[in-house]
């Protein structure tokens, strides 16, 4: 395996020398693209762009090879995805039908949980009042609990408002599981009604808002702390456990 601190750009070859079977700089990208291959194929979640980009010999640039990659596997039965700014081996979508896994079905979500996965995956950063105000009736920590436990939801910081919330979003799993690239993929208005989601009088200004793209922190958040994990119960208290 070629060797991580091989320079393109230096020695006696440059990147127009011809060797055995191509530039080396052509040499380095086909190298590359095996170890990329490599490592997503032995990964059971979506890996990064980042942690490819430490295991590939230097001076390749990872988005445009995996964009040449996901090209490759287009056709193929296995396709070369983006979840979120990381990528993934998924069963091309028209072949599904002849996978078959022996696991349980997988529990359905309630309408309640249906609706605020929905109303966080679209307005994130939200805390459980805002929620609450959406919908119109009380969220049942019950709820959530579910959510965060199938991976779809996640603690994301604290308001900076009197009692400090909590703010809530998505995660990647979510979009790997509903097979979105990023949130921008999420169906808009046309689309939910093409879906029949959306039946019946539907306000004059009814919209769909456009939900953050980022997963930074907003302005008026705060991270999360050790202290926070241990209010919100993720975390024993040091020197104790959790009461019952």
């Amino acid at each position: 395996m070629m060797s991580n601190d091989v320079d393109i750009d230096g020695g006696v070859s440059d990147e127009g020398a011809e060797i055995g079977g191509g530039t080396v700089a052509e040499r380095l990208e086909r190298e590359a693209e095996r170890i990329a291959e490599a490592l997503v194929f032995a990964s059971a979640q979506p890996v990064s762009e980042a942690f490819i980009a430490e295991r590939i010999p230097r001076g390749v640039d990872v988005p445009p090879m995996m964009h040449r990659l996901k090209q490759v596997y287009a056709t193929r039965g296995v396709n070369l995805v983006q979840v979120g700014g990381n990528w993934a081996f998924r069963t091309a979508g028209d072949l599904s039908f002849v996978i078959h896994v022996d696991e349980k079905e997988p529990k359905k979500l309630s309408r309640a949980a249906l609706e605020v996965l929905a109303i966080i995956a679209y307005h994130q950063p939200v805390t459980r009042a805002e929620i609450e105000d959406i919908r119109g009736v009380q969220t049942s920590r019950g709820t959530l609990d579910v959510l965060m436990e199938a991976g779809w939801v996640r603690f994301r910081g604290r308001r900076r408002t009197p009692g400090r919330p909590v703010t809530m979003g998505t995660t990647v799993e979510f979009l790997d599981h509903f097979g979105l690239e990023e949130l921008r993929d999420l169906p808009g208005l046309d689309e939910l009604k093409g879906a029949g989601l959306l039946s019946g009088r539907i306000p004059p200004n009814f919209g769909i808002p456009v939900p953050s793209m980022s997963d930074e922190l907003t302005e008026d958040e705060d991270p999360i702390t050790q202290l926070d994990l241990e209010e919100l119960g993720l975390l024993a208290p040091r020197g104790g456990d959790v009461d019952d």
